[in-house]
């Protein structure tokens, strides 16, 4: 998984497929994407934010982006996207930061262009949304796997954006090498899917050995990180992972994170082929699961999402209160920079 680890081969039939789905597949090599998220719209159109505004994230101005596409070390039950064959195969032809970022604004920008002339969008926020602030690193695949993600943090960073990374922790190598090179994002997520190796196996499918081992190794660099704010990530799905909260919560302590957030698994994409609708959580399972967490870790509930079902809890008043005036601190940096580059 080293620098020279490469990038998904992806067939013209499996190109076409994700631009049928709504993804613009950007850069020379083909390994990265982006798609409009579905708050992205909503709030073009005068509705509700993602449920990040908690921490600063304003939809309409962030771009849904993967330098990975198609390339994992994960093949989870519950993921919404489509597999490929040989998801954690690739060539060795990468894509340079600055160029995934041209790239993935331009694509955003494309993506967002039927937006304008649609009576029901607000022309503030469209004009707004042709000038991203936000990069959410998640949108498929395994974001630390492209070899060059300390650079697309900083050059994301670099223009006054957040980059927020969401990570499986499958690679801690990548995630020392973050903090060893000042490349700290905005936010780091660390998805965590099971309390042992034997339902870790169960639930991810992974390619990789001793997958949960290496989750561990991420765990304890998560409290390295001393820039971002750190958010210990599940996605919990009933009949699967949603068991040992007693579990999840001595995990919590290891990472010290803080913020947890849990979100309870939606019946959408591909992941109809491979779970049920009875795989989805109703909100009372998921406030019965962090009111046990909460109790074994001190945590507090700081957001309640009924329609993304989504609960988040934070580590005390004192890091709630940081983490708002972090929010603040960027949206300046944010401004300053295009103060600057607007001249």
């Amino acid at each position: 998984m080293g620098d020279d680890a490469g990038v998904p081969k992806i067939s013209k039939e499996r190109v076409k497929k994700y631009q049928n789905a709504g993804y613009r597949i950007v850069g020379e090599h083909k390994h990265s994407g982006v798609e409009i998220c579905r708050w992205t719209k909503s709030r073009l159109q005068g509705k509700r934010n993602c449920y990040k505004a908690v921490y600063g994230i304003k939809s309409h101005r962030c771009v849904q982006m993967t330098p990975s596409l198609d390339f994992c070390t994960f093949s989870c039950k519950f993921c919404w996207r489509s597999f490929g064959p040989d998801r954690n195969k690739a060539s060795r032809k990468w894509d340079s930061p600055k160029e995934l970022v041209d790239a993935m604004i331009a694509a955003q920008r494309n993506l967002l262009s039927g937006f304008g002339g649609n009576p029901s969008t607000s022309q503030g926020d469209y004009k707004q949304a042709m000038d991203p602030a936000h990069f959410a690193i998640s949108l498929d695949g395994e974001p630390t796997l492209y070899p060059h993600i300390a650079g697309l943090i900083q050059e994301i960073k670099s223009r006054g954006c957040t980059a927020f990374l969401v990570t499986n922790g499958t690679v801690p190598e990548k995630l020392q090498e973050l903090i060893d090179k000042g490349a700290q994002p905005t936010n780091i997520y660390l998805s965590v899917y099971a309390t042992n190796p034997e339902d870790y196996q169960k639930v991810t499918n992974a390619f990789i050995e001793k997958a949960f081992e290496r989750v561990m190794e991420s765990l304890k660099l998560l409290k390295k990180f001393d820039e971002a704010r750190t958010i210990f990530r599940m996605t919990l799905v009933r009949g699967e992972n949603l068991k040992d909260p007693e579990g999840f919560a001595r995990l919590v302590k290891i990472a010290d994170p803080d913020f947890i957030e849990m979100k309870g698994y939606s019946w959408l994409g591909e992941s109809k082929e491979r779970l049920t609708m009875k795989h989805m959580p109703t909100i009372e399972e998921m406030d019965a699961f962090a009111f046990v967490i909460a109790k074994e870790t001190g945590y507090l509930l700081k957001a309640r999402d009924v329609k993304s079902r989504v609960i988040i809890l934070c580590k005390d008043e004192e890091t709630w209160k940081w983490s708002k005036e972090r929010t603040q601190e960027q949206d300046k940096i944010f401004e300053e920079t295009r103060k600057i580059t607007t001249r």
